[in-house]
């Protein structure tokens, strides 16, 4: 191995037991896992990352049977889900319908919830978040079977799915942050 191949993998490595550092301090857990442990010695991230919610019942709601699903019933089923999730009470949202697409075995309702902090010095916020919600509507299944529902943020490529990830108001206030960096950036 020559020097440079050898100075790539001790930075990797630093930049690797760092990253896991400052996990394991960001989340705040208290384990038998010490900062100076090799990285080669955690081997399971996920694990990391669940004993975040291990207290924590991450809420969900009883959705539409595909016989009952209307694209009416649909956008009230978000709102209720929405609902669950752990926000300040300055946030407000909006649900719009987007479209429906239709393939060979489903149909495809999309969705968008678009989120603000509006105030009385800035009613009109200088940037929104949205979050995107897909009800698939087998066209195979029983109509007694729930339709499947899954949702990502704006800029984000992380498919959640409902009762199976924990909301972040963090999320959205980093994709309005991110926005307003953006057009305080650009200059006409």
């Amino acid at each position: 191995m020559n020097e440079i191949e050898k100075t790539a993998h001790e930075l990797v490595d630093r930049v690797i037991e760092n990253s896991r550092k400052r996990l394991i301090r960001d989340l705040k857990i208290q384990t038998e896992i010490e900062f100076d442990r090799p990285v080669s010695s955690v081997k399971d991230y996920d694990g990391l990352l669940s004993r975040e919610t291990e207290n924590y019942e991450i809420p969900n709601i009883e959705w539409l049977n595909i016989d009952d699903f209307t694209v009416e019933k649909g956008k009230e089923k978000i709102s209720d889900f929405v609902k669950t999730w752990d926000y300040e009470k300055s946030w407000l949202y909006c649900i719009d319908f987007l479209r429906e697409e239709e393939d060979k075995y489903s149909k495809k309702y999309r969705y968008q919830v678009r989120w603000s902090v509006p105030t009385r010095r800035k009613p009109i916020p200088r940037a929104t978040a949205c979050v995107y919600f897909t009800i698939d509507v087998s066209k195979i299944k029983p109509g007694v079977y729930p339709v499947d529902v899954y949702y990502v943020f704006e800029t984000n490529k992380l498919v959640h799915k409902p009762g199976e990830s924990r909301f972040r108001e963090r999320w959205l206030k980093d994709i309005i942050e991110s926005k307003i960096m953006m057009m305080e950036a650009v200059t006409f």
